[in-house]
């Protein structure tokens, strides 16, 4: 029984409703279908679902500060040009580590801190127009970190077209895709 209730403290219990459940049905997505935000995008040459980045923060500040992380993590959302869809945060140890997720159309930013040791583990990963790499000047500074780790995993190069054409609802050309955002631009 223990085991279950953890569960529903956690909003993972499937058999009873909780809080974070709740809080999940409030906001569905501001995306239509035909105006999808994660994409799949092209760059040197290369097709690629999205950028995800392994981010490592030392001698960072402020770690147990959940709102101002969540303001954080949704600034970094913004600068990112990504369309914000949740921020779900949770206190994870009496030394005051956070846990959570922002949610977004074009994928996630996520966290994890240990205010004791000074560091946070971030991953921000994004598709389509969004730039990821433009959360990380404000992570440093946000949190006053001593130093800055990333890495960058462009998720999908891998698959061969036969492949990325398998995955798609329907054959994709990215030529048509990329000139139809193109149009959309123009036209708003």
């Amino acid at each position: 029984m223990a085991f279950n209730d953890t569960l529903f403290q956690l909003g993972m219990d499937l058999t009873r409703s909780s809080p974070a459940q709740t809080e999940d049905l409030v906001c569905t997505a501001p995306v239509a279908n035909d105006d999808r935000k994660d994409f799949f995008i092209e760059r040197d040459g290369v097709r690629f679902a999205g950028t995800h980045l392994i981010i490592d923060l030392f001698g960072a500040k402020r770690l147990d500060d959940l709102p101002y992380v969540k303001a954080t993590l949704e600034r970094c959302a913004t600068a990112a040009g990504a369309t914000l869809l949740h921020t779900h945060l949770h206190p994870i140890s009496p030394k005051g580590g956070i846990a959570g997720v922002a949610v977004l159309a074009e994928s996630h930013i996520t966290i994890h801190s240990w205010p004791e040791a000074g560091y946070a583990a971030l991953d921000v990963f994004m598709c389509g127009d969004a730039k990821p790499h433009l959360a990380v000047p404000i992570l440093k500074a946000a949190f006053d970190a001593a130093d800055v780790q990333v890495k960058e995993h462009r998720r999908g190069e891998d698959l061969e077209p036969l492949k990325w054409q398998a995955a798609a609802r329907q054959p994709v050309s990215f030529q048509a895709a990329k000139a139809r955002r193109q149009r959309q631009r123009r036209a708003a």
